[in-house]
């Protein structure tokens, strides 16, 4: 089939490299514009675009895929379907018939569970034990169209936001080719989703990712752990923001924010520090840091 390929992040270049080596024809990619970057905030093209360039693909921009001259080349483009991986924005109803079989998406989540922008840091936030991989057709709804296929990943208690979606992007590129094989062979049909276990993952920002030492120790460690590596768990000492890295809970009890060592204490147990990143600092061991600060007795996270 002729494909055009739609995202943007480093998540979405398994499924570029994986259709490259299919038996399928990537004619075009698409993805967000260039965006700044960096310290300079200089502007640095998408993860994908820069995959796309090198194997000499043509790659489309557009601001918004309702732009006419967008839609005009996927109309010239002739492709049978266009497979999306984190493409970063919504495709109208205008463009949802370009392609002959549509739009195909690759969720990171068993859906209808965690429709949404941040499906595994909500598996995560929520302490998920099983989670997945969704293709589906995109249709105006959000992540609500009928699915082809999915896969399941066993949540390990250790596991960033990072860790697991390393592993379904990987996972996940094998499920959006077969399931593009299917849809070519004729033997892949979309299912409808089920009416029941619908759930939303709405983006996780920075004031989202900020801990709450009166939460209990699970609470915290599950944060810390959905929002590694981005937008960064925080808190606050000596009025500085302070990124915070996975934690271990121990047996230990202290008050809530209270510092003892490299301990901090939750409404339960207290956690274990592992990385830290100061404001205005790169990353250093807990200990490390907090060596250098000598905090006195009583002082806390806030």
């Amino acid at each position: 089939m002729r494909l055009a390929f739609a995202g943007t992040p480093e998540v979405a270049v398994p499924s570029l490299e994986a259709l490259l080596d299919s038996r399928h024809d990537v004619v075009a990619v698409i993805t967000r514009p260039d965006a700044p970057a960096g310290r300079g905030r200089s502007l640095r093209p998408s993860p994908v675009k820069e995959r796309a360039l090198e194997a000499g693909l043509e790659v489309l921009t557009p601001t918004h895929p309702r732009d006419p001259e967008f839609q005009a080349r996927v109309r010239e483009l002739d492709v049978d379907a266009a497979p999306v991986v984190a493409y970063g924005a919504l495709v109208p109803r205008s463009a949802l018939n370009l392609p002959r079989l549509g739009w195909v998406n690759l969720h990171f989540s068993l859906l209808p569970a965690w429709r949404g922008a941040a499906p595994v840091q909500h598996a995560l936030l929520a302490g998920d034990e099983v989670t997945g991989a969704t293709t589906f057709l995109i249709e105006e709804g959000l992540d609500t169209g009928p699915y082809f296929g999915m896969l399941t990943e066993q949540i390990r208690h250790t596991d960033t936001s990072g860790d697991l979606l390393g592993r379904l992007a990987t996972a996940g590129a094998g499920l959006l080719v077969a399931t593009l094989d299917g849809l070519e062979d004729g033997t892949v049909h979309a299912v409808p989703q089920p009416a029941e276990g619908v759930s939303l993952a709405p983006k996780v920002n920075v004031d989202d990712a900020r801990v709450d030492w009166t939460a209990p120790a699970l609470r915290v460690d599950r944060l810390v752990r959905a929002c590694t590596p981005a937008p960064g768990a925080w808190t606050t000492f000596r009025g500085k923001r302070v990124k915070l890295g996975p934690v271990t809970i121990t047996g230990s009890r202290l008050d809530p924010g209270l510092l003892d060592g490299n301990l901090v204490g939750t409404a339960t147990d207290a956690v274990r520090l592992g990385a830290v990143r100061p404001e205005g600092k790169g990353e250093m061991a807990a200990a490390d840091w907090l060596r250098g600060l000598r905090p006195g007795p009583g002082e806390a996270f806030a």
